[in-house]
């Protein structure tokens, strides 16, 4: 077992899932900057953010940086001349650009959420979700021009739980992401990389609001899968009376392959409401109306009064 003690180190992340790579990079090595994307306004009220990065940086006490251009030569020369052994990524966000990757004296190391080649890109926790992979895992893998396509030095795999959301499964592979990291990083010089093999490379895109439009004419278990897979955002939703209706939870009744019309209500009862799919049947458990807040399906029926043969889509 090598030690990292000492070692200089820039981190660079930016939401929750990149938190307890920072806080393990700050205890093993000397983190001597964590870079994290600017300020951003949220949500209604426009409010102005800090990143989860930021926050943690300030709490242990770290100096940070929030470059608007991260290639810029003023920021790359910033870099070089805190001399640098390792560029550690997690989830930051924008691509850094051969410049950057020339510095540390050592390596350019990315904890990302997939077992690659599976999955490169921006959402690979929710795309393996949504595709009904059972499992996926975490890869720390040597930075490369061409996105997520670095020789690998350590993958950790995980099952995926039947009933594991995204939002869940990320703070599940935070912690796996971390202990790979400090594994690596401890062992760095007994390592050797492994090229991926490109031609068996799969892409998982930065997703977007309306890849959450349920298409009821697809199977109940893939519309289960789109559910988990795309919460907390940007959830599934569909139209009910012409109106959006996000879909918290649901499960599909495997065991009735029946075939309705796809987008009706089949059925109403206190374990949830039944629609018809493509093939077999969803049952919705927890639902959010439109400017109000997430509820399960017995509060929701006692204010939408929905009745069996209502069609959704």
């Amino acid at each position: 077992m090598k030690t990292v003690e000492g070692k200089r180190t820039v981190f660079l992340g930016t939401p929750s899932f990149a938190v307890p790579c920072l806080e393990a990079v700050a205890r093993v090595t000397r983190c001597v900057l964590v870079v994290t994307q600017p300020d951003r306004p949220t949500g209604r009220g426009r409010k102005i953010v800090r990143s989860p990065v930021k926050d943690k940086a300030i709490e242990l006490g770290l100096e940070v940086a929030q470059p608007e251009k991260i290639r810029s030569q003023t920021f790359v020369q910033r870099i070089r001349s805190l001399k640098p052994d390792f560029l550690i990524t997690a989830a930051y966000g924008k691509i850094l650009g051969k410049k950057l990757l020339d510095v540390p004296a050592r390596d350019c190391l990315n904890v990302h959420a997939s077992l690659l080649p599976k999955y490169r890109g921006a959402a690979p926790i929710n795309w393996a979700i949504i595709n009904g992979e059972r499992q996926t895992g975490v890869s720390i893998m040597r930075m490369a021009k061409e996105l997520d396509s670095g020789a690998v030095y350590l993958k950790e795999p995980t099952t995926i739980g039947q009933n594991e959301t995204a939002g869940e499964l990320t703070a599940r592979l935070a912690v796996i992401g971390a202990q790979a990291l400090v594994e690596t990083l401890e062992n760095f010089d007994d390592l050797e990389p492994e090229e991926q093999k490109h031609t068996e490379a799969t892409w998982a895109p930065m997703l977007q609001k309306s890849d959450g439009l349920i298409d009821w004419s697809e199977p109940a278990t893939s519309i289960a899968q789109a559910v988990r897979g795309l919460h907390p955002w940007p959830c599934a939703w569909s139209y009910l009376a012409k109106v959006p209706l996000k879909i918290h939870a649901a499960v599909a009744l495997e065991e009735d392959a029946r075939s309705g019309v796809p987008g009706r209500i089949a059925g109403i009862g206190k374990e949830g409401i039944d629609v018809d799919c493509g093939r077999g049947i969803l049952r919705i458990l927890e639902v959010q109306a439109q400017g109000k807040k997430k509820m399960d399906v017995r509060q929701f029926q006692a204010g939408a009064r929905l009745e069996v043969g209502q069609r959704l889509g």
